[in-house]
C-alpha cells in the first residue's frame, strides 16, 4: 500500500492546527539509521485508508517528497468525538531485521463447526489479534482460526494455529486460548426441562 507525505519543519500545537485546518494531518517517521522526519499527510486519505484492516498490518510504501522508504503504522491519534485524525507515526522497516507487530485473526468455517451446526452453540472469540514476530517480507496481513472441528465444551488455542512461513507468535502465556465454543444458559435449561417432562409423561402410574 502507497502513502504520500510531505516533509515539513514547522511544529508544535500551532503549527500542527493550522495543519489540521489546511486539511492535513501530522504525522512522523522514526526508526532505522536515519533521524525522525516531520511530515504532513493528507487528511481525507489517511482517513480512509486506517478504515482497511491491511493497513495497519501491513508493509506500506511511504513516499515522502519523491523518496520512498518502507513504513509500518505504529501509533494514531483521533479526536475524542470528531471524525478527525490528529496524529500518526510510523516506523521505518529493515528488510534484514524482524518485526514485532500485532496481525488481525480470521475465524472460518464457524457455520459447519460440529459446536453450532450440531449443538446449535455459540463460539466466543477471546481473542481478537496475535502478536507475531517475522521478517518484513513474511508478515501476512492476518492470520486464519479454522474451527470447522471446534465441539461443544472444547477450546482452540494458539498452539492450534497454523502460523505462515516464517512467522512466531509472541504471547506472554504459554498456550492461551483463542476460541471457545459453548451451548447458551438459555438453551440448556430448555433442554433439561424438556428432558424432565419426557421423563414424568414417561413415568408409570401408580395404582390406587
Amino acid at each position: 500500500m502507497k502513502v504520500i507525505a510531505f516533509a515539513r519543519t514547522q511544529q508544535g500545537t500551532g503549527a500542527s492546527r493550522r495543519l489540521r485546518k489546511a486539511g492535513q494531518t501530522p504525522g512522523i517517521i522514526y526508526g532505522g539509521t536515519s533521524a525522525p522526519v516531520n511530515i504532513s499527510l493528507d487528511h481525507n486519505a489517511l482517513y480512509h485508508a486506517l478504515k482497511k484492516e491491511a493497513f495497519h498490518s501491513s508493509i506500506l510504501d511511504m513516499e515522502v517528497d519523491g523518496k520512498a522508504e518502507k513504513v509500518l503504522l505504529r501509533d494514531f491519534q483521533v479526536h475524542a468525538f470528531k471524525q478527525l485524525v490528529l496524529h500518526a507515526d510510523f516506523q521505518r522497516v529493515d528488510a534484514n531485521q524482524k518485526i514485532h507487530v500485532k496481525v488481525p485473526l480470521h475465524f472460518i468455517n464457524a457455520e459447519i463447526s460440529p459446536a453450532v451446526k450440531l449443538s446449535a452453540g455459540i463460539i466466543s472469540h477471546v481473542m481478537s489479534e496475535l502478536d507475531i514476530s517475522c521478517l518484513p517480507a513474511d508478515l501476512p496481513e492476518f492470520v486464519s482460526v479454522d474451527l470447522a472441528n471446534l465441539e461443544v465444551g472444547n477450546s482452540i488455542h494458539l498452539s492450534d494455529l497454523v502460523l505462515p512461513n516464517g512467522v512466531t507468535a509472541v504471547t506472554p502465556g504459554e498456550n492461551p486460548t483463542v476460541a471457545t465454543a459453548s451451548v447458551p444458559a438459555g438453551h440448556v435449561a430448555t433442554e433439561a426441562e424438556a428432558a424432565t417432562a419426557a421423563a414424568v409423561a414417561a413415568a408409570p402410574v401408580e395404582k390406587k
